[in-house]
């Protein structure tokens, strides 16, 4: 694979659609100059390109695998793994007390893209690193940031996320996981965890694990649940890895794609823990690690998708069939939605992240609320763009596309999990028409409100694409009012995945608006704008027909109907 990082789109984004210059506006990220970041994306896309990339393949063909109860990487993830850490890229965000950059999340959302580009599976180790490093940094004592922080900042040690049981996966507060009080002051854990991401490997250091577990005077369901640190090795006095904790690798899970990651079923035997953040209160620390991973698995899509366009492109510039292919219409059509999807999607994604930043900069409300309002839709439609363009780069290959050769059926085999993990994409749709909405819609419309506004602003300039963008919104508007005046959750619920594509294509018409001001409505940005707003914008009045049906015709079955 010939990888090129985007870097120029990227910057393009922030500096004329998600509005980084605000967050450069704040005392906190007064520092994080054009220049600086910069430097930071073109340092980012050089590693994944000469690093990262070249061991793709690798992974795919030569899996991660358990060789008497050590985790074997693929070829080359070890070394390329070394160079990411070493090049200080782990730690675009940590916190400088700890070792790191004290940059924006917006520059570790590019970084997440990049790699995912480069090479998703080995790109999820440091994924679920950065987020063990935003839930300590929030939840841990004293005493645990200071032993863990610097290490997993550092990539001398990496992070991994435990939730998911047998019995408990959406439903998490039925975990059978157990923590007994040591004498010591830490805790014994006990249970089984399945689908652990980079739960063990062999590129060096230590593997610490945020296990979530219940206490002896635990209440049943989620609000009974503590969080553990449990690491691989039990560190010594002097901070480094020491004697071997209770716990082990079961076995790797044989998986449709991103087979160069070890997905562990890991088995915890009255493994020693250390209580991070208060007891009981684990879902609201895991929580924190999970909105992280949220957005950053939203970019995985958006990066994926980036890959198997350059590779789709590339092919039918090359492949004859009465011509080169790339000259046929219905080749140019999917070309063009591929690009289109993937600029909405990124754009989308890179909004979030600056509204993360503002609200971690700035405190004020308004961002929280921006925030929270973004990531289901940056996580679902991020990674259902990503789902949607690697199926179109196989359908451009042809036959090619369903030979593992070309590279065009590992990106679909890939990209797959990204709607599943870090909550399915149909739950993101139901907190997105469910917590997210429970202000009644406030946060919702203060984001229509902008939309219009623009689109009303130069709606003289451009009005063949400013008018189908305010319109669009306009449509979204009722769609939202509709939405909160429904009192049974289940009514909202039934439409909520369509309502969450609904949003994210006005979002999607907004950037593309954007940009196409941002050039001076003449020029690629400008045709790509045209290109969605005509044919991919009108998807938004279809998708809230199907929100708006409620749910009495899914129930109108029986069991007997469906299996008739």
């Amino acid at each position: 694979m010939s990888y090129r990082a985007q870097t120029d789109d990227i910057r393009f984004i922030y500096s004329h659609v998600a509005g980084l210059d605000q967050v450069r506006g704040t005392d906190r990220f007064a520092e994080a100059s054009e220049d600086l970041t910069d430097a930071v994306l073109e340092g980012i896309g050089k590693i994944c390109e000469d690093v990262v990339a070249p061991t793709w393949r690798d992974g795919d063909l030569t899996p991660a695998k358990l060789e008497n109860g050590v985790v074997r990487t693929s070829p080359g993830f070890k070394e390329a793994f070394a160079e990411v850490a070493e090049g200080g890229w782990m730690a675009v965000s940590g916190p400088e007390a700890y070792g790191g950059m004290g940059l924006p999340i917006a520059l570790t959302t590019a970084f997440n893209e990049m790699m995912s580009s480069a090479n998703m599976a080995l790109g999820l180790c440091p994924l679920l690193t950065q987020g063990q490093v935003e839930a300590l940094e929030h939840h841990a004592s004293d005493a645990l940031k200071e032993l863990y922080l610097p290490k997993l900042i550092s990539g001398e040690w990496t992070g991994t996320m435990n939730l998911t049981e047998p019995q408990a996966g959406s439903d998490v507060g039925a975990l059978k996981s157990k923590a007994v009080p040591n004498d010591d002051g830490t805790y014994a854990i006990s249970g089984q965890k399945i689908f652990i991401t980079w739960g063990d490997h062999d590129m060096g250091g230590n593997v610490c694990h945020l296990v979530l577990a219940r206490l002896p005077d635990g209440v049943a369901g989620t609000k009974g649940i503590s969080l553990f640190m449990v690491p691989k090795y039990i560190p010594d006095e002097a901070g480094n890895p020491g004697v071997a904790n209770e716990l082990k690798v079961v076995s790797l899970e044989h998986k449709m794609g991103i087979h160069g990651s070890p997905t562990a079923v890991m088995q915890f035997d009255g493994a020693k823990g250390w209580l991070v953040g208060a007891p009981h209160a684990g879902m609201a620390a895991m929580f924190t690690m999970m909105n992280n991973a949220r957005l950053g698995v939203g970019a995985q899509g958006v990066g994926i998708a980036e890959s198997a366009y350059q590779t789709a492109l590339s092919y039918a510039k090359e492949r004859e069939q009465f011509g080169p292919i790339v000259q046929h219409a219905d080749v140019r059509r999917m070309l063009l939605t591929m690009k289109a999807e993937i600029f909405a999607a990124r754009s989308i994604v890179m909004s979030c992240a600056v509204a993360l930043d503002m609200a971690g900069a700035t405190a004020a409300p308004e961002w929280r609320a921006r925030a929270a309002l973004l990531t289901p839709i940056a996580k679902a439609f991020g990674t259902d763009a990503g789902i949607a363009v690697a199926d179109l780069g196989v359908q451009i290959h042809g036959g090619m596309g369903y030979i593992e050769e070309t590279g065009a059926a590992q990106y679909s085999r890939d990209v797959r999990i990204t709607s599943i993990y870090e909550g399915t994409n149909g739950i993101q749709a139901m907190d997105l028409v469910g917590r997210k909405m429970m202000d009644g819609g406030e946060a919702a419309n203060v984001l229509l409100d902008e939309i219009e506004a623009y689109a009303e602003s130069v709606r003289a300039k451009m009005p063949d694409l400013a008018e189908p963008v305010w319109q669009a919104c306009e449509t979204l508007r009722e769609g939202v009012e509709w939405l909160v005046a429904q009192t049974d959750m289940n009514t909202r619920f039934a439409g909520s995945a369509p309502f969450l594509k609904a949003f994210a294509r006005v979002l999607g018409g907004h950037s593309h608006l954007k940009a196409a001001m941002a050039e001076g409505g003449a020029g690629p940005r400008t045709k790509l704008a045209r290109f969605y707003i005509r044919r991919l914008l009108p998807e938004h009045e279809a998708a809230l027909t199907h929100a708006m049906a409620g749910a009495d015709d899914l129930y109108a079955f029986s069991l007997d109907d469906l299996e008739a």
